[in-house]
């Protein structure tokens, strides 16, 4: 099983490794980002109703649109549920949006910079890294930077960890799937291991318990006051990937193509690397490591829209902010009263998804070879 980076014939049209070249007309795209703009309204009313309070779809949009300024209707609800809808579940719901975008974009990304399709932040231990960087935060009281001194933090560690992945599993010029998987796995359990150390010699027992079910990743505990971050973090992103998308599809066709065709790899990639890590840095910070919806977006939306980049991470975002909010929903209603970590249930689904990859992958180069 094997997705090189070099060796791709520069006239070869542009496609992800392991992926058929696919296109979605101008109509099909609109009409695709239509129906995912419509399932992240249901979604996001279905996150605000949906608890140990139910609350009325209904209600639901009356509270919110009274909260906009919008009366248009006289107010049935208690002022407990305006609570819970506005206070409670609405920056949750919000933070679930941001951080399902921003892991899709990312893994999109990944996947195209290192031409792999088994790429993304928590396999490649970046988000073991972002962790360690937030944890040591944590632990060691540091404030250089104030209030974003955790994201910093966390940026530090997921670039460190993505560039020591990188090195290690690049040999030759050329990177394999299994070597660049056997890279993250072995980083990120280092990475772990310091990061459990950490945990065991600090003096600080409360703060190491809220620390260890935060590693598992979840979206509770948000306010109002810590959505900026990760907002800010997503729009920066999306934007630059998005003015990048003819690069990431030049590089697509592989490092000598894409050379050929004016692109400078090294510095290219490099900056992508620094962007990436800040993103998924932010996002680690505010809601812990969240593995595998950077791996089954990215794989999902290309079946819909292909592989041009301007048409994949616009609809890998929406995407993925409907798969978390229906994920942190399944988190807090399948095991009710008690809460299940979301990183938990995404993994559930990521594991079985990332094995039928590794599987696909090694039947098409065992057929290529046998042809």
């Amino acid at each position: 099983m094997t997705a090189p980076v070099t060796g791709a014939a520069p006239g070869r049209a542009a496609r992800p490794a392991g992926h058929e070249d696919r296109r979605a007309g101008p109509a099909a795209l609109t009409v695709t980002l239509a129906i995912l703009a419509v399932l992240l309204v249901v979604s996001a009313t279905a996150g605000l109703a949906i608890g140990s309070v139910q609350v009325p779809p209904g209600q639901v949009w009356g509270i919110v649109t009274h909260a906009l300024g919008a009366d248009w209707a006289e107010p049935d609800w208690s002022r407990a549920r305006e609570t819970i809808v506005l206070d409670v579940r609405a920056p949750r719901v919000l933070l679930g949006a941001v951080a399902g975008a921003g892991l899709a974009v990312v893994g999109t990304a990944l996947q195209a910079l290192i031409r792999n399709p088994l790429a993304e932040p928590y396999l490649l231990g970046v988000s073991s890294g972002a962790s360690l960087g937030a944890v040591a935060v944590i632990v060691f009281g540091v404030t250089l930077f104030g209030p974003v001194s955790l994201s910093a933090a966390a940026f530090a560690g997921a670039l460190g960890a993505l560039l020591l992945v990188y090195a290690t599993a690049r040999t030759g010029g050329r990177i394999t799937s299994a070597r660049l998987v056997l890279s993250g796995v072995a980083v990120a359990a280092v990475l772990t291991a310091v990061l459990d150390l950490l945990l065991l010699t600090t003096d600080r027992g409360n703060e190491a318990r809220a620390v260890l079910a935060w590693t598992l990743g979840g979206l509770g505990g948000v306010d109002w006051g810590t959505l900026w971050l990760p907002g800010a973090a997503l729009i920066l992103g999306i934007a630059v990937l998005l003015a990048q998308a003819r690069n990431l599809n030049l590089l697509l066709a592989g490092e000598e193509a894409a050379t050929t065709m004016g692109l400078d790899v090294p510095r290219f990639r490099a900056r992508m690397f620094v962007l990436l890590s800040l993103v998924t840095g932010v996002l680690v910070a505010a809601c812990g490591p969240i593995g595998f919806v950077g791996l089954m977006l990215p794989h999902v939306v290309r079946l819909a829209v292909g592989g041009d980049h301007r048409r994949v991470l616009p609809t890998a975002a929406l995407g993925g902010a409907v798969f978390l909010i229906w994920a942190d929903i399944a988190a807090r209603v399948v095991a009710a009263p008690m809460e299940i970590p979301v990183g938990v249930l995404t993994a559930l689904c990521g594991g079985p998804f990332f094995l039928w990859l590794m599987r696909r992958d090694a039947r098409r180069t065992t057929d290529r070879g046998g042809a």
